[in-house]
């Protein structure tokens, strides 16, 4: 075979190879093609709803109801701001602005158009002789004047489309949303109306396709337009009060002076970790250095090294630490109240407290207790008819087991308050009273109560602390760290929350704190709490409590995945009517002082031995004496 067939068949057999690679690379994407078409087929079956209704009036996907409105602004003077209703309405709502330019040569020959019909209009109102119209004339001014400042270019004109859907579960609940839209833009001479039977456009319209497909639209030129741009947020920044955070919306502060509102009451909700404790020490330090008292009921011994570093007070409430309070202590009565009110209000608190150390009561059990009281304070010589408690000697409850016993029917709750007398539990709540109230920042601690006990330790402390804050009327917080101990029996909660009812009027702002939110939500005195408390903070929330958490506040979707998300120190501000999403922040000198996170923690321990070390070896030592 010469060479120039052998060269004819190797170039044959090249082209072979070649033509087979090609057909090899034309299936592979070919079968490329064909798997990204079945991946988009399946993408798109697993994001699409499993219905899609189309009415008059809204749309139906899947569960939920949509609406679309698209908004007519009649007034062409209108204020900044006015679409912030909208945007911070609470609800889920999708937004969207279309904004074409109009060239200037064709507004001017519609603005001349306009112009000569006025005129025609006036001077044929002039020959029938009919007195002149305020509005015409208005409408030639307006009509001059926006022509002349679009011929200096100050002004253009725009066709402007502004459309709103909004979403609900039900029919009726996106009428309800409709209704509050209307009613907050017809002040305005804004009018919000139905897309009817153009719903699927309108919501194509609001989806971020940047299509206007719906195309209503009305011409409106700078000034007017300006104001509906959505540079808007809630805002919590203040002349008065003190640093929260900052606003996670617009990066603004959060400043606020709870004492503002209706009431100065707070409730803090979110699971352990979340930066609950941490938050309201700092409230605590910011509010101290403004003058405010302060008093916390501590349950996990996390505000000692707080007291300590401001200077403040530290009780130990245990059976075995000393620090004892007397329930049969009576505050002085107040102006505008006699001694006999006061008496018979702490009868009450008593019978409320008795009622948790002893257990269930029949109806004659408590009115044998009541008598055996008033027995109680009278044997000091107490009755409604003193004037004043200065000088009395005030019962404990030794006085009170002895009334008990020596009353008929009285045995057997005396057999039981025995052991708050000489029994085990009586080292906490028989004796007189040895604690002061007279710094700024007071800590109680029931760290080492017995877990039953807890509840009673809780009370006691409160309606001590009540009775202080009367006595006196000044500016005061009352911080209860783990409220829902107290929320598990009706006595002790339902004094809660009279303390949370009453405190406005002694100038006293109550903190409710709680991690465990299904114990605090489901008992209707926590509801209530949380109804009488103008301030609400939620921070990072477990998955299990998320639900019913929503649905107690109103949170849209948006906020409930939020708190599920949330780091350490976010989460949401409620003050009032508005709320924003707050990060907490503090200096480093406060981070220091009200830090929980163990790690730093024990590196503060290590400092602090290091110190206490240097200055042992820095202290001088006494020589020897050799004439000893």
């Amino acid at each position: 075979m010469s060479k120039k067939q052998v060269n004819k068949k190797t170039q044959q057999s090249e082209k072979k190879k070649k033509a087979l690679k090609t057909k090899q690379e034309a299936l592979v994407r070919k079968q490329k093609r064909v798997r990204q078409r079945e991946i988009k087929k399946s993408l798109h079956s697993f994001l699409a709803p499993n219905r899609f209704e189309i009415g008059s009036n809204y749309i139906k996907i899947g569960d939920i109801y949509a609406r679309t409105l698209f908004l007519s602004i009649e007034s062409p003077f209108i204020g900044q701001g006015w679409l912030s209703p909208i945007i911070n309405i609470g609800y889920t709502v999708d937004i969207s602005m279309f904004i074409n330019p109009i060239p200037t040569e064709k507004m001017l020959k519609t603005l001349q158009r306009q112009l000569v019909n006025v005129e025609a209009e006036t001077m044929e109102r002039q020959e029938k002789g009919l007195i002149r119209d305020p509005l015409l004339e208005a409408a030639r001014q307006n009509i001059e004047e926006l022509r002349d400042k679009i011929q200096t270019a100050e002004e253009r004109m725009f066709k402007f489309g502004l459309y709103v859907t909004i979403y609900g579960k039900t029919l009726k609940e996106i009428s309800e949303i409709e209704n509050t839209i209307n009613s907050e833009l017809k002040s305005r001479l804004i009018y919000s109306r139905q897309a009817l039977y153009q719903q699927r456009l309108g919501f194509n319209s609001t989806l971020p396709y940047n299509k206007d497909f719906l195309r209503v639209t009305q011409p409106l030129n700078t000034l007017p337009l300006s104001s509906a741009f959505p540079f808007i947020s809630f805002n919590l920044s203040g002349d008065s009060g003190i640093l929260y955070g900052i606003n996670r919306h617009n990066s603004s502060l959060v400043i606020f002076d709870r004492f503002s509102l209706e009431n100065a009451n707070t409730v803090i909700i979110g699971k352990s970790g979340g930066g609950k404790s941490y938050s309201i020490k700092l409230e605590v330090l910011r509010s101290m250095m403004f003058g405010t008292s302060v008093i916390i009921i501590d349950p996990e011994n996390e505000y000692q090294y707080l007291a300590q570093a401001t200077g403040g007070e530290f009780f130990h409430v245990s059976l075995t630490s000393g620090d004892i309070i007397n329930p049969f202590d009576l505050p002085e009565p107040l102006e505008d109240e006699s001694a006999a009110d006061v008496l018979r209000g702490n009868v009450v608190t008593m019978i409320s407290l008795l009622k948790l150390m002893l257990g269930e009561m029949k109806i004659e059990e408590e009115s044998i207790l009541n008598e055996a009281i008033v027995q109680t304070y009278a044997s000091r010589d107490i009755t409604p008819e003193r004037k004043s408690f200065a000088h009395a000697e005030i019962p404990t409850m030794n006085d009170l087991q002895a009334v008990l016993e020596s009353m008929q029917g009285g045995e057997i709750l005396a057999q039981r308050l025995l052991q708050y007398t000489t029994g085990i539990y009586s080292g906490f709540v028989n004796g007189q009273s040895n604690i002061a109230l007279d710094k700024q920042l007071i800590v109680f601690n029931i760290r080492d109560m017995e877990d039953v006990l807890r509840p009673i330790a809780m009370h006691l402390i409160i309606s001590h602390i009540w009775k202080n804050v009367r006595r006196e009327l000044k500016k005061r917080l009352l911080i209860v760290d783990e409220a829902w101990w107290m929320l598990q029996y009706p006595e002790s909660a339902s004094f809660l929350f009279g303390i949370v009812k009453r405190a406005r009027k002694y100038y006293l702002g109550v903190t409710t704190i709680t991690q465990d939110v299904n114990d605090f939500l489901k008992s209707n005195y926590g509801e209530a709490i949380i109804t009488n408390s103008s301030l609400q903070m939620l921070m990072k929330q477990s998955p299990a409590t998320i639900d019913k958490l929503q649905q107690t506040f109103n949170l849209t979707d948006e906020e409930k995945f939020m708190l599920l998300e949330d780091n350490v120190g976010e989460g949401l501000f409620f003050a009032g009517t508005k709320h924003v999403a707050i990060k907490v922040i503090s200096s480093y000198v406060e981070d220091q002082i009200i830090t929980t996170n163990p790690q730093q923690l024990l590196i503060q321990q290590e400092v602090k031995q290091k110190m206490q070390d240097q200055e042992n070896l820095e202290q001088p030592t006494t020589p020897p004496n050799p004439n000893a």
